[in-house]
């Protein structure tokens, strides 16, 4: 008898024993199984973001920033002409970047079961700071290509499961109205379309991020992060004293003369920075990058002019290109355009030059032409880039728009121009335009002249 209520209590506590574990084990794989659902689209837009810019650090596009995109002329004379400077505002503006997509992965990562992926926001920051990465996040280039196709993948069945969701809401809404008019003639074929629909939505949701791991997927953006900001250091540490703190550029220093713009022959003295502040150094890496990104007070982007700047420079453009089209309203309507000190400027330069200087002289003409087509020809870009710049943070705020369409940088705008720089620029060719304008008007004023002169003649 003892024995057989031993073994009844033997029994009995390898039973619990067996739920216990049982339930610990559901418990553990039902935390395991959480999936991504309605997460996923989200989630792939913030995979698109961390891809464009693990392809903006690939060894080409950096070779063009270096050779290229830092070497326009315009940067050159309204910015800075220090290489070193033009690249620090480029890492500003990428890991600011960075930083967006990183504080929306710690939204996520806060939702983990894993405890380590639920601290990255702190394990991210501790990593700028000081390079720490306990978990050994960071990846090497060749494993963040091998996960860059993963993330390709991912992103582009999500973007599918998205169409066909949308088609699937609207066969549904076909459906009902279908059933609300009581016409069943297309019933039949809807049911069909809609029951094909369905299964490819399944189909997707299993193979999109919608069905996978939550934190399998949170941990793949972490990583990433990681190894984004690794490499922002690792391409532009040369800028900063640390491997890891980011050295602030100072201050756009504005001591050029209007007349060294204008006339681009001249030479032109090196920037000279002054040092980093102790302020700026003892910021936090993310937020002495915030300030990198301030443009100083004399610059079009402290006083939200730039977008208006560049339309100016780009009507110019169209005007030069052909000043006998243009009527004379559309005078007006450019003046009106002008700023203050903008108008100001002109009159000043106006007066300085004459009214109308000889208007006859094709010579000066000639001159004016020249002059124009060579301050257009570094000015315009600068207006492009801005516009295109603008129109992409504007499709990503309005229609969520995953990565820009375009590569331009903000250094490469006219967010950092010197205001009085760029005005001086834009008052030149107004001059100009305002000469040639005149001239072309006075040949058509005497050929219109002659052609009436000859016709009287032959009449005669």
């Amino acid at each position: 008898m003892a024995v057989d209520s031993w073994t009844r209590k033997l029994r009995s506590a390898v039973s619990s024993t067996l739920v216990s574990l049982r339930s610990t084990t559901a418990g553990s794989a039902h935390a395991k199984s959480k999936l991504v659902g309605i997460l996923a689209f989200e989630i792939a837009s913030l995979m698109s973001k961390l891809l464009h810019l693990w392809r903006s650090l690939s060894d080409a596009r950096l070779h063009h920033l270096r050779q290229h995109a830092i070497s326009l002329r315009g940067l050159r004379k309204i910015v800075s002409d220090d290489a070193s400077f033009l690249l620090g505002l480029a890492r500003a503006e990428l890991i600011e970047s960075l930083r967006l997509v990183a504080a929306a992965v710690s939204g996520l990562a806060a939702r983990c079961a894993d405890p380590g992926l639920r601290r990255f926001g702190i394990c991210f920051m501790e990593f700028a700071e000081s390079g720490s990465d306990p978990h050994r996040w960071a990846m090497s280039w060749k494993e963040m290509d091998a996960k860059a196709k993963r993330m390709d993948h991912h992103v582009s069945t999500t973007a599918a499961l998205y169409r066909e969701m949308e088609r699937l809401s609207e066969t549904e809404e076909a459906m009902r109205k279908q059933a609300h008019s009581g016409d069943g003639d297309d019933g039949a074929a809807l049911r069909q379309t809609l029951f094909c629909q369905e299964q490819r939505v399944k189909c997707l949701k299993a193979s999109s991020l919608w069905g996978r791991s939550f934190d399998g997927i949170t941990h793949l953006l972490a990583r990433s992060a990681f190894t984004v900001l690794f490499r922002i250091n690792h391409e532009f540490g040369h800028l900063s004293s640390s491997p890891c703190k980011l050295q602030v550029p100072p201050p756009i220093p504005r001591r050029h003369s209007c007349s060294a713009i204008v006339h681009p022959s001249a030479d032109l003295p090196p920037e000279s920075f002054p040092s980093t502040t102790r302020k700026q150094q003892e910021l936090g890496f993310f937020e002495a990058n915030a300030a990198a990104l301030r443009p100083p007070a004399d610059t079009l982007g402290a006083a939200a002019m730039s977008l208006h700047y560049a339309n100016i420079i780009l009507l110019l453009d169209k005007m030069i290109k052909a000043p006998r089209l243009i009527p004379f309203d559309a005078k007006h309507g450019l003046y009106a355009m002008l700023p203050a000190s903008l108008r100001a400027l002109l009159r000043a330069r106006l007066r300085g030059v004459g009214r109308n200087p000889a208007a006859g002289d094709a010579a000066l003409a000639g001159k004016w032409r020249t002059a124009m087509a060579r301050i257009i020809s570094w000015l315009s870009p600068l207006a492009h880039n801005t516009v295109r710049w603008q129109a992409d943070r504007s499709l990503e705020q309005r229609w969520g728009v995953t990565v820009p369409r375009t590569d331009v940088l903000l250094l490469q705008t006219l967010w950092f121009a010197g205001r009085e720089k760029t005005e001086a620029a834009i008052a030149e060719l107004l001059v100009g335009l305002n000469y040639v304008w005149r001239f072309e008007m006075e040949l058509k004023t005497e050929g219109a002249t002659s052609f009436s002169a000859e016709e009287s003649h032959l009449r005669g």
